[in-house]
Formats: C-alpha cells, sequence, structure tokens
C-alpha cells in the first residue's frame, strides 16, 4: 500500500517534470488539506521538499530518491503521462496533468487521488470552486 505521501511526492514530481513549472504547494482532495510540497524540475533532474515530513527527495530521472523512506521511486515520463513503481511499497502508479490539476492513480488500491498545484509564480489561492 502507498504512503500517502509518497502519492504526494508523485503528483509534484509529475507536475515539475511535466510543465518545467515550480510546485510551491499542493491541495490532496481525497485528505482535504494543503500540503507543504515544493518541487521543481530542469531538466531530467529533480529536486523537491516535503515540508510535512521535512525531508528531501529528488534525483536523476528515471530515478528519485526519497529520503524520508530511504527508497527509491522509479518515475518515467511520456508525454503528460508518468508511469513508476514505489520500491518502499512495491506498488505501481500512473500520473497524469490536466492544466493545474494532477490525477495519481494508485495500483495498490486501485483508485485515483487528484491533488490541485499551487504554482509558485502566483500568490492567489488555487482552489477551483
Amino acid at each position: 500500500r502507498m504512503d500517502p505521501h509518497i502519492r504526494a511526492l508523485v503528483a509534484a514530481a509529475t507536475f515539475a517534470s511535466v510543465t518545467g513549472k515550480k510546485v510551491a504547494g499542493l491541495f490532496d482532495h481525497s485528505a482535504g488539506r494543503d500540503l507543504r510540497i515544493a518541487a521543481e524540475c530542469r531538466g531530467n533532474v529533480l529536486q523537491g521538499l516535503d515540508g510535512e515530513r521535512a525531508s528531501k527527495f529528488g534525483g536523476t530521472l528515471p530515478e528519485i530518491f526519497d529520503d524520508g523512506e530511504q527508497a527509491f521511486v522509479s518515475f518515467e515520463r511520456d508525454g503528460a503521462r508518468v508511469k513508476g513503481f514505489d520500491r518502499a511499497s512495491g506498488s505501481a502508479f500512473d500520473a497524469q496533468v490536466t492544466d493545474d490539476l494532477v490525477q495519481v492513480y494508485d495500483h495498490s488500491q486501485a483508485a485515483w487521488f487528484a491533488y490541485d498545484v499551487q504554482d509558485a509564480g502566483s500568490p492567489q489561492s488555487y482552489h477551483r470552486s
């Protein structure tokens, strides 16, 4: 079973790598709350900080290392989609970006999880009505 923190990491990394924009925070629809998580991707190098756990994540794609779990997450980008594998839980995932919404499909739970992205360049709230 994939840890919710890893799903959030995947969502942030997906948005940063697919759009080239910085992530300043996420709104987790399943948890109904804001998450302090940031990510940035330049080329194939991803850097992130999970403020919820005070731990860093990142690396050179297609591998991301999560300091919090001390585990690797494989991460393959294909256009606006990403597929990968969380080695800590043994769970596969798919993710996609539509506008400022990231959807992560967690195969271990056979369910989609949605995240709104807060753009680092935008001071406004990112919640859609």
